[in-house]
C-alpha cells in the first residue's frame, strides 16, 4: 500500500477517536411523547457535511486577468478567503465537532497563481514553495478532496508534491495503478462522531474521479494510471464500506450530474455520472457533486435497487457556494440510520474574507500579481474577442500562428517538414482583450485561460473537411431571411464556446442556412479546391488532440511531436521576441458566415 494512501486511512481512525464528544440534537416533542408512553426517547444525531468543488485555485475575490476585484453581472464572488468565513458560521452554529468540510476535486489548476507554483517557482523543485491551495485548504480545516482531472494537468510529480502538503487525504477509489490495477490514491475517508449514551456515527467518504482523465492527460497517466467507470468502482467500494460498520456513506465524485459526456464514445464510460452512481448503487445517502460547473442546490435520486432517495448538490465553482448536507439521524435496534438529507447552497457573496487566509497568502498573491503584470511587448491595436464566435478574429488569428510557428520549427529537419502546417484555436473567453500599447502577461494569459499544450497531427484533407463540419454544429440553423441575433447564434445543442474551433491555413464558408453536416462551403487551401488526400501538419492542442470535445479523427490521427510547454507560453514568447504585436504579422480571414452564400456579416 502506498504511503501516502496508509498514512490517511490510518490518521480516520485516531481523527475519529479524537472528535470531541457531540451532543445529541434532540426532538423535544416526539421524545416527551415517547416518555409519556413509557418509552425511552430515541437517540438522534444531526451532521452538516459541507462541500465545494472545481476551486480552481480560487483563493482570494480577484481577476488576475483584469488586476482587480472579481465582479460579474449576478454579484457573485469567489475565493476560499469566502468560503472560510462561511465555513466558520457554519461550525460556529452546528458545532465543529458535528461537521465534515469536503470538495469533489479541480483545486490545483485555472488561476495564474495555480500556474506560477506549478511551473514558474514549482512547488516540486528543491526547498520549493507550499503551494498556495493546500496551505489555504489545510488552515481552513478540509477533511477530504476528491482528485479533479485537472489535478492532473501539471503531471503526476506535481500532483504528489501536492498530495504530500496537504494535511487531508486526495480521494480517487477509481484512480488505479495500470499495473496493478489497486488504488494510486486512498479511496475513502473514515471519520467518527461520539454521541453520548450511543455508539459514534461512523461516516465513510468515497472519492471518485473523472475517466476522462485517461483522454484529456493521456501524456501523463498513459502506462501508469488507469480510470475506471464511477458507477463500476462505487459499486465495489460502498458495500466495503457498509461492511466496515459505515452508518453514513457519502461520495465526493468529479462528475457531473447529466449522464453525458463530452469525449464521444472514445471510453465506455460516462462523464458526468454522479446521479447514475446515486440510480444504481445502493447505500449511498448524499453525493457532492463537481466537474460541471453548474448550480445544484438539491437533487433527489431514487436508487432503483432499494427505492430510497439519495440527495445531491452541486455548488458552483471557483469558490462561489458552499453546498450543505443536513443529515438527520436515528438510534434504534442497536443502530444508526438515516432519517433524512436535506441538502443546500449558501452564497460566498454574502460574507467578508477570513483575515485569517488573507493574511496567510498574501505573499503568494502580490508575488502573482506582479508576475502576470510585466510587460512584454507593445500592441498597435486594440484586439478583442467580443465578437470572435461568430467573425473570424485576429486575435485568435494570433493563437494560431504561434501553433503554427512553433511546429513548423519543431518538425524543420524531420520527413515532414515539407508538409503545410495548419492549426485550431478556439474562442475561449468572450471578454478578452489585448489593449494598444503596452501588452503584459496577464493580458496575453486572459486570451489562452487552459493549461493546454501543444501536438502536431497527421491529418488529410477530407479529415479536415469532416473536422469542419463537426465544428460548424456550433452554429443554430438560421434561415436566410431570418433576423440574425448574436446571442441566440452559437451554441447549438449546448456545445461550449471552446469547442468550436477556427481552422487557419484554409480558406472556407460556414452556410447556417444549412443542416449542420452540410455547411462547409467554397473549401480550399491556396487558391485551389481542398484535395481530399493532401496531407497536412494539425497543430492542435493536446485536449482536442486526446479526443476533447469528441471532433472527428484527430485523436486517432498519426502523432509527429508533442510538448510539455503550455501554449500560452509559447504566445508570450512569441510576443516577447517580436516585441510588437501587428495584425499584419499574424492576421487573415480565413472564414466567414454565410447563409444560402450570402455573408451574414
Amino acid at each position: 500500500m502506498p504511503l501516502n494512501r496508509r498514512k490517511f486511512l490510518e490518521k480516520s481512525a485516531v481523527t475519529g477517536a479524537g472528535v470531541a464528544l457531540a451532543s445529541a440534537v434532540g426532538a423535544p416533542a416526539a421524545q416527551a411523547a415517547e416518555a409519556g408512553k413509557g418509552k425511552k426517547p430515541a437517540k438522534r444525531y444531526s451532521l452538516t457535511v459541507m462541500g465545494t468543488t472545481d476551486l480552481h485555485g480560487h483563493v482570494f475575490n480577484w481577476d488576475y486577468f483584469k488586476d482587480a476585484e472579481y465582479s460579474d453581472a449576478k454579484g457573485n464572488a469567489q475565493g476560499l478567503s469566502r468560503i472560510s468565513t462561511l465555513v466558520n458560521q457554519v461550525r460556529a452554529e452546528k458545532g465543529r465537532c458535528n461537521t465534515l468540510l469536503l470538495d469533489a476535486g479541480d483545486t490545483i489548476q485555472g488561476t495564474p497563481l495555480t500556474y506560477y507554483y506549478a511551473k514558474v517557482d514549482p512547488i516540486t523543485a528543491p526547498g520549493g514553495p507550499v503551494h498556495p491551495m493546500a496551505a489555504a485548504m489545510n488552515a481552513i480545516g478540509y477533511d477530504a478532496v476528491a482528485l479533479g482531472n485537472h489535478e492532473f494537468n501539471y503531471g503526476i510529480e506535481t500532483l504528489r508534491k501536492f498530495e504530500e502538503q496537504c494535511d487531508f487525504p486526495l480521494l480517487g477509489a477509481n484512480a488505479l495503478d495500470a499495473k496493478t490495477l489497486k488504488p494510486a490514491f486512498p479511496p475513502y475517508f473514515i471519520k467518527k462522531f461520539r454521541v453520548p449514551g450511543a455508539p459514534a456515527v461512523k461516516v465513510a467518504v468515497l472519492g471518485l474521479t473523472n475517466p476522462g482523465i485517461a483522454i484529456w492527460d493521456k501524456a501523463y497517466v498513459e502506462g501508469k494510471l488507469t480510470f475506471p467507470g464511477l458507477e463500476e468502482q462505487a459499486a465495489k467500494w460502498v458495500p466495503k464500506l457498509r461492511s466496515m460498520g459505515a452508518d453514513v456513506v457519502i461520495v465526493s465524485a468529479h462528475s457531473g450530474s447529466s449522464g453525458t459526456s463530452s469525449y464521444g464514445d472514445q471510453l465506455p464510460y460516462v462523464e458526468n455520472s454522479a446521479a447514475l452512481v446515486a440510480q444504481q448503487v445502493p447505500g449511498i445517502d448524499a453525493i457532492l457533486v463537481g466537474h460541471a460547473h453548474v448550480e445544484i442546490p438539491e437533487l433527489k435520486v431514487t436508487n432503483t435497487a432499494t427505492g430510497k432517495t439519495v440527495v445531491l448538490s452541486e455548488p458552483l465553482a471557483y469558490a462561489e457556494r458552499l453546498s450543505l448536507f443536513d443529515i438527520e439521524l436515528v438510534f434504534e435496534k442497536g443502530r444508526w440510520s438515516v432519517e433524512s438529507v436535506a441538502a443546500s447552497v449558501l452564497n460566498s457573496n454574502s460574507v467578508a474574507d477570513d483575515p485569517k487566509i488573507t493574511k496567510l497568502l498574501k505573499d503568494d498573491h502580490d508575488i502573482v500579481v506582479e508576475y502576470v503584470n510585466q510587460v512584454v511587448g507593445t500592441a498597435t491595436q486594440t484586439l478583442t474577442t467580443v465578437e470572435a464566435r461568430y467573425k473570424d478574429a485576429p486575435i485568435i488569428d494570433l493563437i494560431t500562428k504561434v501553433q503554427e510557428d512553433v511546429v513548423k520549427a519543431a518538425l524543420a529537419s524531420t520527413e515532414y517538414a515539407s508538409l503545410p502546417v495548419i492549426a485550431q484555436a478556439s474562442p475561449f473567453s468572450r471578454t478578452s482583450e489585448i489593449p494598444a500599447g503596452d501588452v503584459t502577461i496577464r493580458d496575453l494569459s486572459s486570451l489562452y485561460v487552459y493549461d493546454n499544450t501543444l501536438v502536431a497531427k497527421l491529418m488529410t484533407g477530407a479529415q479536415l473537411k469532416a473536422y469542419l463540419e463537426y465544428s460548424a454544429e456550433y452554429f443554430v440553423q438560421t434561415a436566410a431571411d431570418a433576423v440574425v441575433d448574436v446571442e441566440k447564434l452559437t451554441n447549438a445543442n449546448n456545445r461550449p464556446d471552446y469547442n468550436y474551433d477556427y481552422v487557419s491555413g484554409l480558406s472556407y464558408d460556414i452556410d447556417i442556412a444549412q443542416a449542420a453536416g452540410s455547411r462547409i462551403k467554397n473549401l480550399t487551401y491556396n487558391g485551389a479546391a481542398l484535395d481530399d488526400a493532401q496531407q497536412f501538419v494539425f497543430a492542435v492542442n493536446n485536449y482536442r488532440a486526446n479526443g476533447g470535445g469528441a471532433f472527428p479523427h484527430v485523436a486517432s490521427a498519426k502523432e509527429l511531436w508533442s510538448e510539455s510547454t503550455e501554449i500560452r507560453t509559447r504566445i508570450a514568447e512569441w510576443v516577447t521576441a517580436k516585441g510588437v504585436l501587428n495584425p499584419a504579422d499574424f492576421a487573415s480571414v480565413d472564414w466567414k458566415l454565410t447563409r444560402n452564400g450570402t455573408p451574414v456579416f
